[in-house]
């Protein structure tokens, strides 16, 4: 079913162990419920069964699915690629193998045009650039190498008052709507860690929480957002309902810088120790590191939190 390396034939690959769920999952870095939805709802892949009763996946369907992972990262629907046949998905792995290009370059070009077209009033192009651009480079790179820069700048130009409030307004909705369609888009992951995603009251800004929803859903993590402002004792309270992990909250620049760190400490005292609290956006900066809350000032910081939490023993995350 797969496109095999040059240097692996289907009798070698044969002779490999099968690996379990667990295995799999952290070899290709598809989350367990990820390939449980994926095998009811597109038939791949077709793990058997242990002596236990448990999945078994082949190494053949192992190697497919983690040049999958690879190519989802680049924008490619699973749908297509598990319905691919192996000559199909052998000309889209060529794809995969292909050298990385520097392409800041072009993220300028993207950026700029953004701009201009933001000053231009032109939401149509607006929307079909955007919409190419995260085509193009998958989600996660155009979360961070397009929309995080793209929001510095529309920042900057509204201070210098190049950009009107209602240009800045149009950007965002833009960029607000574009994400939300595209995590919608996305499998159900159901799978750990599960994460409550919110802003406290008075941050009103959505970007950032909807920028690091789509990371974390993109690594098969469970994301239960509230939107923006909610009550502290609203968030403990959702946190407790919805078994969270882990409370997110985003803190942007325009939140008031003296109130962080007393806001931060006392949700970090609401929530129950088995929670941990991560606090992002460049807010996060101003809270004070301790025990059980992890400050995330970049979006990079996010995904190595995600990382950490994975690999760290239960019992080992507040000691």
């Amino acid at each position: 079913m797969s496109a095999l390396p040059a240097t692996t034939s289907r009798h070698d690959m044969n002779k490999l162990p099968v690996m379990n769920i667990g295995a799999v999952e952290r070899d290709t870095g598809l989350g367990k419920d990820t390939l449980r939805v994926w095998e009811r709802r597109y038939g791949f892949p077709q793990p058997t069964r242990d002596e236990h009763g448990e999945r078994a996946y082949p190494a053949e369907q192992v190697d497919r699915l983690r040049v999958m992972k690879r190519l989802i990262d680049q924008g490619l629907r699973p749908g297509r690629l598990c319905a691919a046949s192996e000559e199909e998905f052998a000309e889209l792995s060529k794809a995969c193998a292909a050298p990385p290009r520097d392409d800041s370059g072009q993220h300028a070009a993207v950026i700029g045009q953004t701009l201009a077209l933001v000053k231009a009033n032109d939401v149509a192009a607006l929307r079909q650039l955007l919409n190419q651009a995260m085509m193009r480079l998958g989600l996660q790179r155009f979360v961070i190498d397009v929309v995080a820069p793209l929001n510095d700048a529309v920042g900057e130009a509204w201070m210098s008052g190049e950009f009107e409030v209602f240009e800045e307004h149009l950007y965002s909705e833009q960029i607000r709507s574009l994400l939300r369609q595209a995590i919608g888009n996305l499998p159900a992951a159901g799978g750990a860690p599960r994460i409550l995603l919110t802003t406290p009251p008075d941050e009103q800004h959505v970007l950032g929480l909807l920028m690091v929803e789509a990371l974390l859903a993109l690594e098969g993590a469970t994301c239960i957002s509230l939107g923006t402002q909610t009550p502290l004792v609203d968030i403990e309270m959702a946190a407790r309902a919805h078994r969270a992990d882990i409370v997110a909250i985003s803190i942007s620049a325009a939140f008031p810088g003296r109130q962080v760190g007393a806001l931060v400490g006392q949700l970090r005292q609401m929530l129950p120790a088995a929670i941990d609290l991560w606090v992002g956006g460049t807010g996060a900066q101003r809270a004070t590191p301790e025990t059980g809350i992890v400050l995330l000032p970049t979006l990079q910081a996010v995904l190595d939190a995600l990382d950490g939490w994975r690999n760290e023993p239960a019992g080992m995350r507040h000691s």
